[in-house]
């Protein structure tokens, strides 16, 4: 395997929990606050490093260049590929915009240690390939949640039997898995478990409720850290995709397209803000498991786009409601706010990340959102449908939330409600990020292609393997220059 120039992977899961150790030791919240941006910055660093790196290297996959943990476990651990490259910086500088944006007021009732904590056992996840660690990692990463809820005294049974069924189901699908071996189409006993953890974990109705109960009684800022990278979706890739029938990701395809349009719908009659942003994120996540499950180069890349679309814009979305919830508290949506003339900065980001997320024109959400719906059709007639009637109900969600937020009457206070120095910087990073993204696909676009080819080689290896069919793509595009010329131009 090739080897990266310097060790950024394991350098940055190490500072991540230095740094954790370093803020429980603070005495001082502020304090702590500040060591965790520092190292949450270098987290970013490093991550960006081994992004760069991986594309001047032009390699498959990459491991360090130490082999430090290799060494000590006798097998390749952390390595980077065309699918989690981007998504390491994404995930750090969620994180880090995160703890930037935090407000003096909050730092009492945001752990700071704890998100270290997570965000090193994040990174983990998206750099390992190893279905066992990768199991562990998930499972450990479903902790720090967890003792949020118990340390702000809040009901733990919902979160907790949820995330035991998806931890059981996980172990028990795979240990099924490596008693039938490799090389061939695996059974129901053990493709079945391994379902039913992902649809857990995405939040795939009717397993919903544990996410919606989760933004009810977390810290915001926790539970968009702990949803928003889309963990779900990796699982899928590294543990179903490859070895799941076609049938089964049809059957996985056509939950996760109702739960699209479901969530959507249900965006559209919330009264509370957290619940609008759950269903909302809901709605998307689910519209990536239905490209996943697509199994096609042209919807498999339209999935990965809008995953990266995702994270990004409707991280960006939840921090912005977590900055408008520091000032005015808790956000219904059942009168009119009127915040536009105490935050106009926050009402443009709010709407421009909300947009994005939905595939407006001009955003880094809008050619993935387009490739997805192809992909689809090009499959399933019916779910391309579907899929644009949930993009359309998200869109007037978003619209609809907007001006009961900001618009519709005046609020009155005798506080200043501008944000400062640090979240304007991190609105302007966001924005910047969306737009660029939109304007400039191209590369993305590149990168989420071969991402994607490589997932179908994976598969199709597999299935060379075995005599069972897994992938049939006398109908599919060879490449993103086959699609139809209407469709080439945002390319």
């Amino acid at each position: 395997m090739t080897d990266l120039h310097l060790p950024w992977l394991e350098g940055s899961v190490l500072l991540a929990l230095i740094g954790a150790l370093c803020v429980s030791r603070a005495r001082d919240p502020h304090q702590g606050r500040k060591w965790c941006l520092i190292f949450s910055g270098l987290v970013l660093a490093c991550t960006t490093g081994a992004w760069l790196d991986f594309e001047q290297i032009d390699a498959v996959q990459a491991d360090d260049a130490w082999h430090l943990l290799s060494r000590l476990v006798g097998r390749e651990i952390l390595v980077i590929d065309q699918l989690s490259a981007p998504l390491l910086p994404l995930v750090a500088m969620l994180y880090f915009l995160t703890t930037l944006t935090t407000l003096g007021t909050k730092v009492r009732r945001f752990s700071f240690a704890s998100t270290l904590i997570s965000e090193a056992i994040m990174l983990a996840i998206f750099s390992c390939k190893e279905p066992w660690l990768v199991i562990a990692l998930l499972a450990a990463g479903t902790v720090p949640p967890y003792l949020e809820l118990r340390t702000r005294g809040q009901p733990t049974r919902v979160y907790s039997l949820y995330m035991f069924a998806y931890v059981a189901l996980m172990i028990a699908g795979w240990t099924e898995v490596e008693i039938e071996g490799d090389g061939r189409v695996h059974s129901l006993w053990a493709v079945v478990p391994l379902l039913g953890a992902i649809l857990i974990r995405g939040g795939i109705a009717p397993f919903h409720v544990w996410l919606t109960d989760l933004f009810e009684r977390a810290t915001l800022g926790t539970a968009v850290l702990f949803a928003a990278p889309l963990t779900g979706a990796y699982a899928a890739v590294r543990l179903v995709l490859p070895i799941a029938p076609d049938w089964v990701l049809r059957s996985m395809g056509l939950i996760s397209l109702v739960t699209a349009v479901y969530a959507a719908g249900m965006s559209l009659v919330q009264r509370d803000a957290r619940r609008f942003f759950c269903y909302l994120f809901l709605s998307h996540s689910a519209l990536v498991f239905v490209g996943l499950e697509v199994v096609t180069p042209i919807g498999l890349t339209g999935a990965l786009c809008v995953w990266f679309s995702v994270v990004l814009s409707l991280g960006g979305f939840g921090l912005t409601l977590r900055a408008l919830e520091a000032r005015r508290g808790r956000l219904n949506l059942v009168e009119f706010q009127g915040l536009y003339d105490h935050a106009p900065t926050l009402a443009v980001c709010f709407l421009l990340t909300g947009l994005a997320s939905v595939g407006f024109p001009g955003t880094v959400g809008f050619v993935g959102a387009e490739l997805l719906v192809d992909g689809a059709v090009e499959t399933y007639p019916y779910v391309g449908v579907a899929v644009v009637i949930a993009a359309a109900l998200n869109g007037i969600a978003v619209v609809q939330a907007y001006f009961k937020i900001f618009t519709g009457t005046r609020h009155v206070s005798t506080v200043s409600l501008r944000i400062g120095l640090h979240e304007r910087f991190a609105v302007l990073t966001l924005s910047a990020f969306i737009l660029i993204g939109g304007l400039f696909p191209q590369h993305s676009i590149s990168s989420r292609h071969r991402a994607a080819h490589e997932l179908l080689d994976h598969r199709e290896g597999l299935s060379s393997e075995s005599p069972a069919t897994l992938h049939d793509d006398s109908h599919e595009p060879e490449s993103l220059e086959s699609l139809p010329e209407n469709n080439a131009n945002p390319l």
